[in-house]
């Protein structure tokens, strides 16, 4: 009896020995496979780390790292939320939604509900079920249902660039402890790798803006027509800029003292909106006239702050950049971002501040070439007209007297008819010579009469009428050659015209301006453009600018309460 019970015992001992044994041998195993696991993790967060940071172009570099986040915590969705102005997002890149979805489900995010929580509070946030946060406002209509949720924010030198989010971890578990810490882990990275790509994308972007100031410099030192220049500008600053439009407003007046109440006209417009080339925007009160005196940028949240003169649409943040040289302001170039985007930031600012500062320089050298070249034609004009009057009309002179003298002394008649024709021949060269002459001297005098058949055109025009007339010339009218002269003179009498039979005014300014281009703006103070316009007589104007490669504008001037009070019309084309 005594054998059988240790016998028992033994037994008893061996089976609770051989189940401790079973259980070791169970715990090293799981401990061998949470190792083997977190081997696999680490290689897998290496191997994320080491994807992330290949690249330098920043879009690729941003898709890349949602990719990477989501295989390594096993999420079926994820996204990269850019954080922007204030508490909102600007980009949204998203991983694991095909694009029809997307298409259905209609506008990204922009920041609201569990997104801004981070947006608000920069620090990780790991739940088991969205819905059941505070913070939870649903989700928009054809969006797959989301469960478990962890959000990782990213920061580049302590200022926070965006946030990850992850959702859905396969298998309906929940993000762990230990996926945080390997996202986090994986976000620092993240941080040094879109830090690599701004510095890229930014070197790439200053040496564009270099390459864009050497261009315009080039052209119009290379004497470009000026209208193409003007067109480059406006378009290298909308696309640098990542702006939806850009605007060149020039003075209409060059010549105005800076205290005048200066009136800016749209040269060039480069994106939606190009109908409002040739408006025209006073500047006084204005974030414009702020621009031309104080010669510094402006930067602005809303665009209609702005004051073209013409609608703005979807107003967003404007940059406002004067284009000046040391002694003059030349005008503003503008640029116009929707709503919703993004400010101009200091970097962008700089940048254009100082392309806009090399294209007005640039501008202004191209004047002074041009009028140098003018000068230039001038003088040797001049010389040739001294030089045939002085030698060639001289020599010629004494030939004839010589010839004159010889004819009586021929004793044969048809020798001393071919004598006298010879003499009446050098007559008439004589004679086209100094009519050539007169013709080199002669611009002062062609600018002198084109004003005098304007000043007749108006006088005719406003005679036995209550309306008072005012002409306004700036600029030589000499320079202006004879076809473009009628086309200013054919375009005063209409614009008048029309004014004094349709407008109900009392009042025309009319201004010429002689630059690059002659500009005609004629203005009064009806009833503002209607059907009552002659159209055919707008046509004609139409086409006479369009032959001479220059624009036609009509449109109602208003006051600040948008009242009507009068049309103005503007013709322009260039000199050459």
């Amino acid at each position: 009896m005594a054998d059988h019970s240790r016998t028992g015992s033994y037994r008893v001992r061996e089976t609770l020995s051989q189940l401790r044994l079973r259980e070791l041998l169970t715990e090293v195993k799981d401990r061998v496979e949470q190792i083997i696991d977190a081997r696999d993790r680490i290689d897998g967060l290496v191997e994320a780390m080491l994807t992330v940071t290949a690249g330098l172009d920043l879009d690729d570099t941003l898709r890349t790292i949602v990719g990477a986040a989501t295989e390594l915590v096993d999420a079926r969705y994820g996204a990269l939320g850019v954080r922007g102005h204030g508490e909102r997002l600007t980009n949204f890149i998203v991983h694991g939604i095909d694009e029809r979805t997307r298409t259905r489900i209609g506008a990204l995010p922009e920041g609201h509900g569990v997104l801004g929580v981070l947006l608000r509070q920069p620090v990780s946030l790991r739940l088991e079920d969205l819905a059941g946060h505070p913070a939870s406002v649903g989700f928009p209509r054809h969006h797959p249902p989301m469960h478990s949720f962890l959000g990782v924010p990213v920061t580049i030198r302590g200022e926070t660039f965006g946030n990850l989010y992850l959702t859905e971890k396969f298998g309906g578990h929940p993000f762990t402890e230990d996926d945080e810490v390997l996202v986090r882990a994986l976000a620092a990275a993240a941080g040094i790798a879109v830090d690599n790509a701004r510095l890229y994308e930014a070197a790439r972007t200053r040496q564009a803006w270099i390459e864009a100031t050497r261009d315009i410099a080039t052209d119009f030192l290379a004497g470009t027509e000026p209208g193409r220049v003007l067109a480059r500008i406006v378009s290298h600053a909308r696309e640098l800029t990542g702006s939806d439009r850009a605007v060149l407003a020039v003075v209409a007046d060059p010549e105005a003292p800076p205290e005048a109440d200066a009136e800016l006209v749209v040269a060039q417009w480069s994106g939606p909106g190009a109908e409002y080339h040739g408006r025209t925007a006073r500047t006084t009160g204005t974030v414009l006239g702020e621009v031309l005196t104080d010669r510094t940028p402006v930067r602005c949240d809303d665009a209609r702050r702005v004051d073209l003169g013409v609608p703005h649409g979807d107003a967003g943040p404007a940059l406002v950049l004067p284009l000046h040289t040391t002694d003059s302001t030349l005008g503003v170039l503008i640029t116009l971002r929707s709503a919703g985007s993004a400010p101009y930031s200091d970097e962008v600012t700089d940048l254009i501040a100082a392309f806009a500062d090399q294209a007005a320089l640039a501008m202004r050298l191209a004047v002074a070439q041009r009028r140098v070249r003018e000068l230039g034609i001038l003088t040797d004009r001049d010389r040739i007209a001294r030089d045939m009057h002085d030698h060639v009309i001289g020599r010629l002179f004494a030939i004839g007297l010589s010839l004159q003298g010889t004819v009586p002394r021929a004793q044969d008649v048809a020798v001393r008819q071919r004598l006298s024709d010879a003499v009446g021949e050098l007559q008439e060269v004589v004679e086209e010579i100094r009519t050539s002459i007169f013709d080199l001297h002669g611009d002062a005098e062609h600018g002198t009469r084109l004003r005098r058949r304007l000043e007749r055109t108006v006088r005719q025009l406003t005679a036995a009428t209550a309306v008072r007339a005012e002409l306004h010339v700036s600029g030589p009218l000499s320079v202006v050659e004879p076809g473009l002269a009628e086309h200013a003179e054919a375009v005063v009498r209409e614009a008048l015209g029309n004014a004094v039979r349709h407008s109900g005014g009392d009042r025309v300014i009319i201004d010429i301006d002689v630059a690059d281009d002659l500009t005609i703006v004629v203005a009064d103070n009806g009833r503002g453009i209607g059907e009552q316009i002659v159209p055919s007589g707008l046509t004609d104007l139409a086409r006479r600018a369009e032959k001479s490669g220059g624009h036609l504008a009509v449109y109602p001037c208003r006051d600040a309460d948008g009242v009507v009070t009068g049309t103005k019309l503007r013709w322009s084309a260039p000199l050459h």
